[in-house]
């Protein structure tokens, strides 16, 4: 709530220093707080659910965030869908991926969790990342990495019904391959949540994630002059704004994989990457009928060439079913690259 009533009268200003400042705390405090509302949510419905409640919330907020910022930021709208749904495939792809694994191996040497599940999610995500943001850079019927609009409206309608399939397939077909065995003696078994408690976490969740994008977005003239004074391409401007709006996701999988959940952490990672691109990609091939300008997709080879590297080491990590401390050093050394690339290409 605290971070709703700053962010009212911070929404349409340019704020000083010190009120930036604060706005930070503000911010960190509004992660934790969804993050809390999340797990008592998840506790009361169950995995994957609860994942996926998070996941959902997060991206339809961000892609409103998105759209804001690219109607009022003509310089760089062009590219910004792009870069900030890209960056969440690779932050949660291998920075989150790569953050559970580490820490699920530390705690029991090995990480284990469902590969049928966890394969059927990574294998949606390369696809409809391929088909939403590599395509582009290669189709001829527009000059420049740009789909023409029929090839937008199939590529939006293929990843909307991409998504909406995969959850029919996590929540009722297949949920036996996204939920592993509970680790007995966990905090979750101490205390039953009740209706009444997981509806007011819901409804606390939401605005403590409106608060959360609404907060980065009123960050992110803050980010883009640091961006400028680093010397960064403005495609970092979509990097920074990802891990502000991750931060929930990144915090709830990390602790639960404290906890030996990894499954429930890559259930966090791999749905919040698929609902970026299912609902971001349809969102704006909707909202470019009234924006102005060009809608850029299509990856440069850098990023496709960090892309095609996640999908090889991710095959390797998932397949198995097992992974150790090394596969989660590799895919957070993927992750620097991008981040460092990202800021010096």
């Amino acid at each position: 709530m605290v971070g709703v009533v700053v962010l009212i009268p911070a929404w349409s200003t340019k704020p000083a220093t010190w009120v930036l400042a604060l706005v930070g705390l503000v911010l960190a405090g509004s992660v934790l707080a969804a993050v809390h509302h999340a797990e008592v949510v998840a506790h009361r419905v169950g995995e994957p659910f609860g994942a996926l409640i998070l996941a959902v919330a997060v991206t339809v907020i961000e892609v409103g965030l998105i759209v804001t910022l690219m109607i009022s930021n003509a310089s760089g709208a062009s590219t910004l869908a792009r870069d900030t749904v890209f960056a969440a495939v690779m932050i949660t792809c291998n920075g989150i991926l790569g953050l559970s694994v580490l820490v699920g191996a530390l705690r029991r040497h090995v990480a284990t969790f469902n590969a049928e599940g966890t394969a059927t999610a990574f294998a949606t995500v390369l696809t409809v990342t391929t088909l939403c943001l590599v395509l582009p850079t290669f189709t001829t019927s527009r000059p420049g990495p740009e789909f023409s609009a029929a090839q937008l409206a199939f590529a939006a309608v293929v990843s909307l019904g991409l998504y909406a399939l995969f959850v029919v397939v996590q929540t009722v077909r297949h949920r036996e391959y996204f939920v592993a065995d509970e680790p007995a003696g966990t905090e979750a078994d101490e205390h039953m949540t009740t209706r009444a408690e997981a509806l007011l976490s819901f409804g606390l969740l939401v605005v403590a994630l409106v608060a959360v994008v609404g907060l980065a977005k009123v960050e992110s003239p803050a980010i883009e002059d640091g961006v400028e004074a680093l010397g960064a391409p403005l495609s970092a401007v979509g990097v920074a704004i990802a891990l502000l709006v991750l931060l929930p996701e990144s915090l709830a999988a990390y602790r639960s994989a404290r906890r030996d959940r990894v499954q429930t952490s890559f259930n966090l990672a791999l749905g919040s990457a698929m609902a970026s691109i299912g609902l971001t990609i349809p969102t704006i091939a909707i909202a470019s009928i009234w924006l102005d300008g060009s809608l850029v997709l299509g990856l440069g080879t850098t990023q496709i060439v960090l892309l095609a590297l996640t999908a090889v080491v991710g095959a390797l990590t998932i397949l198995p079913g097992r992974a150790t401390v090394q596969e989660g050093g590799v895919h957070l050394a993927i992750f620097g690259a991008f981040v460092f690339l990202a800021v010096n290409p």
